[in-house]
């Protein structure tokens, strides 16, 4: 997967997990391709002022549009939180920021979430994760099975029995 070469929306939710997923959506939001940044699964002890300085984002543009979520714990939590925030700010379309290798779980049950909304897709590679040669790496192996697995179990309770609530 690439990223789109001109990718607007309404707003950007970053899925936690990476340094690089955070960096790359606050500076989609510093290039004011969208209008707000939502990160969702935040680790409750982190701070805004932590992540401000991680990512060396302006303190106003932090201030005025990256909201925090903190109560996802999963892809799952992921969706249903992005749901409520993107319907109380009335978005009809949003940016997905995760790693390439995520894209389409977190898609997906983005879109069993909100099938009214339009997904636009900004996959980031990590640079530590070599793609290339990906079956003599041990590590990656585990790491893309592992997301297979989840991706399936995912695709067949979504198309089965729809999205359970977050609470």
């Amino acid at each position: 997967m690439r990223p789109p070469q001109d990718p607007r929306a309404d707003a950007i939710v970053v899925l936690t997990g990476g340094q690089e997923r955070i960096e790359k959506a606050v500076a989609l939001l510093g290039e004011r391709r969208a209008q707000r940044l939502l990160i969702s699964g935040v680790y409750p002890g982190t701070t805004a002022r932590q992540i401000s300085a991680r990512t060396a984002t302006d303190k106003e543009l932090f201030a005025c549009c990256v909201d925090l979520d903190r109560k996802a714990l999963n892809t799952i939590g992921n969706a249903n939180e992005t749901t409520l925030w993107a319907r109380e700010h009335g978005f009809s379309s949003l940016m997905l920021v995760t790693s390439a290798y995520h894209m389409p779980r977190a898609t997906m049950e983005l879109s069993a979430a909100m099938p009214e909304l339009q997904l636009v897709a900004y996959p980031v590679v990590a640079e530590e994760l070599q793609l290339e040669d990906w079956y003599l790496r041990p590590q990656t192996i585990r790491l893309l099975l592992r997301e297979f697995v989840k991706y399936t179990l995912a695709r067949a309770r979504v198309s089965t029995i729809g999205l359970p609530d977050g609470d």
